[in-house]
């Protein structure tokens, strides 16, 4: 069964774009509740923005299906990855607006679980770690850019307004303390948008797990504000955002390329 496509590349880059998909199987979407089958909290047409990427011979991998089915940037183990903190686990049964994604008595249980990470979770995982030493072997170095977008506001997760980019290193340990300092020049460079750097999302498994700067792996996340590519209410594309925001984009993805 197919769960995610692969673009191999010719650059030392990799774009994961892990919440991407929408596809839930019928079995699945039958016990969401009417608002879950919507799947909202998608990062919605994030492989549409990143596009670009591959003119820049970037390779990208892409799920087919919702993070409603399986997060596949949660650890297998499901430990959360902000203690402390409202967040929604690796196969969500709550969404980000505090509402469940099941209908009652709905939830799946733990060999459900078992089964989802084995048949979606580790497949692109496999894909994943197998594209980025392959980028390894015949470069001698990898970048990994996660590219994500979520609501500017969701109470439920955080307080206030997100910021329009949201960059994250795992507190500088996913990538060299260099490429940190070159992606935040890029961002202090223009005034279109705002932006912070380790803020509320520091980067999440994929980011920590495979960021290796001592052996010159390095991975980044952004989570962007999906006011500034789109219409947050519809879900709807706006080309004019978007064609402003791949500006920055681009220049970013420049500086993992440098």
């Amino acid at each position: 069964m197919e769960t995610y496509t692969l673009h191999r590349g010719t650059a030392p880059l990799l774009i994961s774009l892990p919440h991407d998909g929408t596809a839930v199987p019928d079995d699945i979407a039958a016990r969401l509740t009417d608002s879950a089958r919507r799947v909202p909290d998608t990062d919605w047409h994030v492989s549409k923005l990143y596009d670009f990427a591959r003119e820049l011979g970037a390779s990208m991998i892409v799920p087919k299906y919702s993070r409603y089915v399986i997060d596949l940037n949660r650890p297998p183990d499901d430990v959360s990855l902000y203690p402390g903190q409202n967040t929604t686990g690796l196969c969500p049964h709550v969404q980000f607006s505090g509402e469940p994604v099941y209908r009652e008595g709905q939830d799946p249980d733990e060999a459900e679980v078992a089964e989802r990470v084995e048949r979606y979770w580790r497949p692109y995982h496999r894909a994943l770690a197998g594209e980025l030493q392959r980028i390894h072997a015949q470069h001698g170095r990898a970048g990994l850019w996660e590219g994500h977008s979520i609501k500017g506001v969701v109470p439920f997760l955080f307080e206030g307004r997100l910021p329009d980019l949201n960059l994250g290193t795992a507190g500088g340990t996913s990538c060299s303390a260099s490429l940190q300092s070159r992606l935040e020049s890029v961002l202090e460079s223009q005034d279109r948008h705002d932006f912070v750097v380790n803020g509320r999302f520091k980067g999440g498994y994929i980011t920590r797990q495979y960021g290796d700067p001592a052996q010159n792996i390095q991975a980044v996340q952004l989570e962007i504000s999906q006011r500034i590519y789109m219409d947050e209410d519809s879900f709807e594309w706006d080309a004019g955002k978007a064609a402003r925001t791949q500006v920055v984009l681009r220049e970013l993805l420049d500086q993992m390329l440098a």
